[in-house]
């Protein structure tokens, strides 16, 4: 566009941003359409981000901490402004980045959406308590209760109204009565008569609590009070006269006069009222209690806090709200469980000294006809069950446990016992995370507990269909709507087969995001601008068109939509596409393409286009590779798998496929991860439910799962250090003449510690501001400019470098840095193998002193698998897990990701991955598809085999997206 045009735009149409140059962005001018669809698109590390969240972002926020209090304002000056000459026509901005699993172990996808929040407000509401041992609905009747019953009798009925007599531990019955009279009660009923306190007091003989009660002072009987701490004895046929009356309807005082009768008579019968109706010389007593109680159980009034595991109150006592608790972990106790009892199944009973447990066992089988031969796997419940719990021949493993926690005071003794705990149900609240009674807590026919497990697609039907009595309707009309709509926006972004207890650190990154997603559609804002990054991952393409159409409602609402993304379905449904590149770090950070979907596959310089319409393509292997050897799971169980068997091979390239919600993360993650875990003697959580795993298990020697989280939780964890680098990079620097002369040893040359590094910030480069209220800022040090490290330190140069000058360089640059001659080509030589396994993987563009903090979920990912891929050892047989491993990565880069894969089988190892993307899945060398639909539709083992074969496969949805993909 040319300058004077770009100049003259109306930033009310426009979001117009000139000469940004943060980090790779070449003064980079751009006019984003306002209430549109745009999607950002280019190579990983061209500067999508850089542009989207850094600059557009980023300067939303700072003029909105510009719009507070004078304490905020006083920093802004401080914070670092976005390089950028101008942005004009910025709406606010609300950022849905790849956010990677959330570490919490107490937050839910019910608590993340908000969802439980209205839920426990609903159950505080409207929630109706059931009595556990009658079924009968608690009441807890209040004095109106009692003056509506009173007024629903005919005019000149006689009404009495009684307080019960309690005797308090240790009283006499004469002190009871004696003080009734002081307040001002007279009369009373003995044995059906009323009669005047002083005439009972002469008839009965009062004796202390405790002791026989004579016939003539009537019997006792204990009775639960509002307050169990105090002990109270009912004196039966005994009741004190609070007030009698004739009801007038016409008589405006009466209903206040009942009230305030009724009102004592609750006082004084320690939450218990009597009511005499006298017709036609007949006498009915009725009682009323304003105890919340029913068949002796004194019940808790629902709350919010009842309801809440973040609370004390509403929390399981035993897991303290977290649903699991530290115990023995049946599945490190007994990790293979294709042996049997005689092959040593039980772990902790093998070794020389405990193996007479086992020995135990083995000798006394025959007495009580125990399989000792037969697996572990085909033994029945009660065999299973014997084992831990013994009988009069052999002690089982709680009694060994047991005897081991005794003898923790040896250091032995106390690695033993850790090295077989692990995370359990707890025993208990069985993970519901609540205290037990609020089961009988219902709104409508559920409890809490219930509907939480229930999936987000049923739970959103059993809304719908929720009927309620008027009252209850009008009181909790606006939470229903409010939870619906939530629950409508869930399975609008395609998670609908979740359930709200699932945890959130169990989800994937996309399924993190969209959960993020639907909270802000929840929001109903307008006029805003949402910057979404990726949102498409984790989600099959089957599923894109309903992602598409939460994207388009965001934008018919009246906001501005910028979405960085790849997937093809989401640039074709777009209003405007940006193509940022046309390659990555240094080589990026210009404006490639800017326009329709159509023209872009025309443009000549964007290797979007170019891979979108054919030009370029991933290749499809011209062999598929045989495998012999395979472990299979049998009878996976867990979350909705529906028991299937499944072969996994080894050595090759596999892809566990399937739509959202299918059972791809409770096969790989839940099942065949952990189980594999504690087979090779790591930790892991708790193995999902299966029967057995078998096959080659033992020609694996390692289980690596390469995830999305981020490879440090310190802001001083970057890559160099991540792929042991930085250790070949000090090493050189401390060997130059200068560190010789000074006597610098390469821990000089580290941030981490003392000596070298800036005190200032110690060694951080940026120094924390604490805000009230809001995210910390981090502003550049002034003491060191962000260059990490002392000025003396910064003369020693190698090839006109100093240590700070290394860190700022990519990883492509450090490459070619090292690689020239020197005498130090021993140490450079090892400094470039390091840094090689990055480059390919396609992070060249990163630089080696990035804090990890700033790295997207992919991107850590790769860098995961880079340090893999260095290590190269091929007498290892390692399993490599990934999941989503294309997350962020554009076409070309996914050619690249896919030689790494490749790389890793020919080091003689095994690469299963969790994957949507139909590239990698062409690639692939077997392909396992799970379905056919998500949630309880799902979780059938659909096909395993080649992608040719699958494709072919008429049920399968992966099948329908896959078969353009081989013929192309």
């Amino acid at each position: 566009m040319p300058k004077s045009k770009f100049e003259s735009l109306d930033p009310r149409q426009f979001i117009i941003i000139k000469g940004a140059r943060l980090h790779n962005l070449k003064n980079l001018d751009v006019a984003i359409p306002r209430n549109k669809l745009v999607v950002i698109t280019g190579l990983s590390g061209s500067g999508k981000s850089s542009l989207a969240f850094d600059t557009l972002f980023a300067e939303g926020q700072r003029r909105y901490v510009e719009s507070l209090s004078s304490y905020a304002r006083q920093f802004v000056g401080r914070m670092n402004k976005p390089e950028v000459d101008y942005i004009k026509g910025i709406s606010p901005a609300i950022a849905i980045e790849q956010k990677v699993n959330i570490r919490n172990p107490r937050s839910t996808v019910g608590t993340s959406t908000e969802i439980y929040d209205y839920l426990k407000l609903l159950y505080a509401r409207a929630g109706r308590t059931y009595s556990p041992v009658s079924g009968e609905l608690v009441k807890r009747h209040s004095v109106t209760d009692v003056v509506d019953f009173i007024l629903e009798n005919k005019d000149d009925t006689k009404i009495h109204i009684y307080s019960p007599v309690y005797r308090e531990r240790g009283r006499y019955l004469e002190d009871e009565l004696s003080v009734a009279m002081q307040k001002g009660f007279t009369r009373a009923k003995y044995k059906g008569n009323i009669q005047r306190i002083e005439e009972v007091l002469e008839n009965m003989n009062a004796v202390p609590a405790g002791e026989v009660v004579a016939e003539t002072s009537g019997t006792r009987k204990k009775k639960a009070v509002a307050k169990p701490d105090i002990e109270a004895i009912e004196i039966e046929d005994l009741l004190i006269l609070t007030d009698r009356l004739v009801v007038k309807h016409e008589d405006d005082e009466l209903k206040s006069r009942i009230a305030d009768s009724v009102q004592t008579a609750f006082f004084e019968g320690k939450g218990e009222c009597r009511v005499e109706v006298l017709d036609n010389e007949t006498e009915i007593i009725t009682t009323f209690s304003n105890r919340f109680e029913a068949d002796g159980i004194v019940f808790e009034d629902p709350s919010p806090h009842l309801f809440s595991f973040n609370s004390p109150f509403g929390a399981c006592p035993t897991c303290e709200g977290f649903g699991s608790t530290i115990g023995i972990d049946e599945d490190l106790v007994i990790p293979n469980k294709s042996l049997s009892i005689y092959d040593n199944a039980i772990a902790c009973w093998r070794g020389e000294k405990m193996k007479e447990w086992n020995d135990t066992l083995v000798l006394h089988a025959t007495k009580f006809d125990f399989p000792i031969h037969r697996p572990y796997h085909v033994l029945t419940a009660e065999e299973k069950k014997l084992l831990w719990t013994g009988n009069k021949y052999f002690k089982g493993l709680n009694e060994f446990f047991k005897y081991v926690e005794e003898q923790t005071y040896k250091i032995q003794y106390r690695v033993m016992l850790s090295r077989y705990r692990g995370k359990t149900v707890c025993p208990d609240c069985k993970g519901s995370r609540l205290r037990k009674d609020v089961e009988h807590i219902k709104v409508g026919d559920e409890a809490i507990t219930g509907l939480v497990l229930r999936s987000v697609e049923e739970l959103h039907d059993w809304f719908l269909n929720l009927k309620m009595d008027k009252h209850d309707a009008k009181l909790t009309d606006r939470l229903v709507k409010e939870i619906t709509s939530r629950l409508k926006f869930l399975c609008d972004v395609g998670l609908g087969y979740l359930s709200l207890n699932r945890l959130s650190n169990t989800l994937s990154g996309g399924e993190s995001q969209r959960i993020n997603l639907a909270t802000s559609l929840g929001s109903s804002l307008v006029g805003s601008m949402y910057i979404l990054d990726e949102p498409s991952i984790g989600l099959h393409p089957r599923d894109t068109e309903r992602l598409v159409a939460v994207l388009q409602e965001l934008k018919r609402l009246g906001n501005t939509v910028i979405v960085v993304e790849h997937e093809e379905e989401i640039m074709k449904a777009a209003d405007e596409i940006i193509d940022i590149g046309p390659l990555a770090g240094t080589h990026g950070g210009e404006l490639v393409y800017q326009g329709s979907f159509d023209k872009l596959l025309d443009s000549p310089k964007s290797l979007t286009g170019k891979y979108l319409k054919g030009i370029e393509s991933i290749g499809i292997p011209t062999k598929r590779r045989n495998w012999k050897s395979c472990i299979e799971v049998k009878g996976a169980r867990e979350n909705n798998l529906k028991g299937f068997d499944v072969k996994i091979p080894l050595g090759i390239i596999t892809c566990v496929t399937g739509v959202s919600g299918s059972g791809k993360t409770s096969l790989v993650k839940r099942i065949l991860y952990p189980a594999l875990k504690k087979m090779h003697g790591g930790y892991s959580e708790s193995t999902g439910s299966h029967d057995l795993l078998e096959g080659d298990v033992n020609k694996i020697t390692s289980v690596e799962f390469v995830d999305q989280n981020p490879i440090g939780k310190s802001s001083r964890s970057n890559p160099v250090t991540y792929v042991k680098a930085f250790d070949e990079i000090r090493e050189l620097f401390s060997e130059l003449p200068l560190s010789k002369n000074r006597r610098y040893k390469a821990s000089r040359f580290s941030f981490n510690v003392e000596g070298g590094r800036c005190e200032t910030c110690q060694g951080e480069g940026e120094v924390t501001i604490e805000m009230q209220f809001m995210a910390d800022i981090h502003i550049t040090c002034e003491t060191c400019k962000g260059k990490r490290y002392k000025e003396e330190l910064l003369e020693v140069m190698f090839h006109k470098k100093n240590i700070s000058d290394v860190l700022n360089l990519t990883v492509e640059e450090a490459i070619i840095f090292f690689s020239e001659e020197s005498k130090y080509a021993n140490i450079t030589g090892k400094i470039v193998n390091k840094l090689q396994p990055l480059e390919e993987v396609g992070l060249g563009y990163i630089t080696l002193g990035q804090s990890s903090s700033t790295l997207s979920g992919g991107e850590a990912q790769r860098v995961k698998l880079a340090s893999f891929l260095a290590k190269g050892n091929k007498s290892d047989h390692t399993i490599f897990f990934f999941d989503e491993p294309t997350t962020g990565l554009h076409f070309h880069d996914i050619k690249k990701l896919l030689h790494s894969f490749n790389a890793l089988i020919k080091q003689g190892n095994t690469v299963i991955i969790i994957e949507h993307n139909t590239d990698v899945i062409k690639c692939a060398d077997w392909v396992i598809d799970l379905g056919p639909d998500g949630g309880d539709a799902g979780g059938h083992l659909v096909f395993a085999g080649t992608p040719e074969d699958l494709a072919k496969v008429k049920k399968s949805h992966t099948a329908q997206f896959l078969a353009g993909k081989l013929k192309g």
